[in-house]
């Protein structure tokens, strides 16, 4: 009996590795598709906030999405996130904020000032959409976050192109690769649990 215990225990190692890698690798190839096609707004996840200003890694999403702007790939910014913990400013706010000072027009920026996750980000970012009657939206958001967060908005029924940023603040090995584990783990958690 202990033989084959300890086959189906090798079978079940090796089962959960190949899950583990084929997951690691579907999260770094989708890291790699930028689709910026002619649309109406960029959606903007949201990200960590320091005090009134954007963390680093929330600041590349909103610089990426103000080029789009401005190279009139897209006529309007959507920028996602509500109060942190312990935070006194909406991470939506922060990004609108800091929009307005670089030109983007008041009256082309759309907030959302509840959502603590980012498939709250999306199911809020899908009530702007069509409340304003707009129609088709470009994603942004880090490349390594973009796999998970393109799968929650085809199970939302929100459509929507990749375009992760292509000046990610993790650019180290080791910042990747922690990135990469924490993607893992939230992907499988909402592939379970579906939140």
């Amino acid at each position: 009996m202990r033989r084959i215990y300890k086959k189906i225990a090798v079978v079940l190692i090796i089962v959960a590795s190949s899950c583990e890698l084929y997951l690691a690798g579907d999260i770094i190839a989708f890291s790699m598709i930028n689709r910026t096609p002619q649309s109406d707004v960029a959606i903007v996840l949201g990200a960590a906030v320091w005090k009134n200003t954007p963390s680093p890694v929330f600041e590349e999403r909103i610089k990426h999405a103000i080029a789009l702007y401005r190279q009139g790939i897209v006529a309007k910014l959507l920028f996602t996130g509500g109060v942190g913990n312990g935070k006194q400013y909406a991470e939506s706010e922060v990004a609108r904020n800091y929009a307005l000072k670089r030109g983007v027009n008041s009256s082309d920026i759309l907030i959302e000032t509840v959502s603590k996750t980012t498939l709250q980000n999306l199911l809020e970012a899908q009530r702007l959409l069509k409340s304003h009657a707009l129609h088709s939206a470009i994603l942004i958001s880090d490349p390594l976050h973009m796999s998970r967060a393109m799968v929650m908005a085809e199970d939302i029924g929100l459509s929507v192109a990749s375009s992760p940023t292509s000046t990610s603040r993790y650019r180290t090995l080791r910042t990747q690769a922690m990135f990469l584990l924490r993607e893992m783990y939230f992907y499988q958690q909402y592939l379970f649990t579906g939140a």
